[in-house]
C-alpha cells in the first residue's frame, strides 16, 4: 500500500512535539504510513454507520464529531485524508466536505499523541533524533 499522505506536514507535527531533538525523515515516513491505516479504519467504520443510516455519504458525525474545526487550523491537506478515507471503503460512498476535515482533525490529534510519546522515547534512549523505531515502539507499547 503506497502512503497518500505528503511526509512534509506528518515532518512538521512531530517537529511540533519534539522539542530541542531532530526528526529522522524514516520517523515522518513510518508515522504517514500508520497515520493512513488509522484513517482508512475511521473511514471503515463511518461507512458503516453511514449505510446503517441509509446514506452513501459521510458526514462528519460518522466519525463522531459534532463541531468540525475551521480547515485553515490543521496541518494535514484534507485532499490526501480525502484519499485515504476513500482506501477501504466501496466506490460508492461519497465524503463530505465536513467529514473530510473531521477526519483530518482526528488524524492530527492521533499524530500529535504519537509524536509526543516518540519523542519522550527518544529522549529515554538518550538520543537526539526521533527515530521511524521510536513510532514503532510506541505502536507496540500502547496498541
Amino acid at each position: 500500500m503506497s502512503v497518500e499522505l505528503p511526509f512534509a506536514p506528518v515532518d512538521t507535527i512531530i517537529r511540533r512535539n519534539a522539542g530541542d531533538l531532530r526528526v529522522s525523515a524514516d520517523a515522518s515516513e513510518e508515522l504517514a504510513r500508520r497515520i493512513q491505516e488509522h484513517g482508512a479504519a475511521l473511514a471503515r467504520d463511518a461507512a458503516e454507520r453511514a449505510t446503517a443510516d441509509g446514506r452513501k455519504t459521510l458526514m462528519a458525525a460518522d466519525f463522531g464529531v459534532e463541531q468540525v474545526v475551521d480547515r485553515s487550523q490543521l496541518e494535514l491537506p484534507v485532499a490526501p485524508v480525502d484519499r485515504i478515507a476513500r482506501l477501504e471503503i466501496d466506490s460508492r460512498y461519497r465524503v463530505a466536505m465536513d467529514a473530510r476535515i473531521a477526519l483530518a482533525d482526528i488524524l492530527e490529534d492521533y499524530a500529535n499523541n504519537v509524536a509526543a510519546a516518540a519523542a519522550k522515547l527518544a529522549r529515554h534512549a538518550d538520543r537526539r533524533t526521533i527515530q521511524a523505531e521510536d513510532i514503532e515502539t510506541y505502536f507496540s507499547l500502547f496498541e
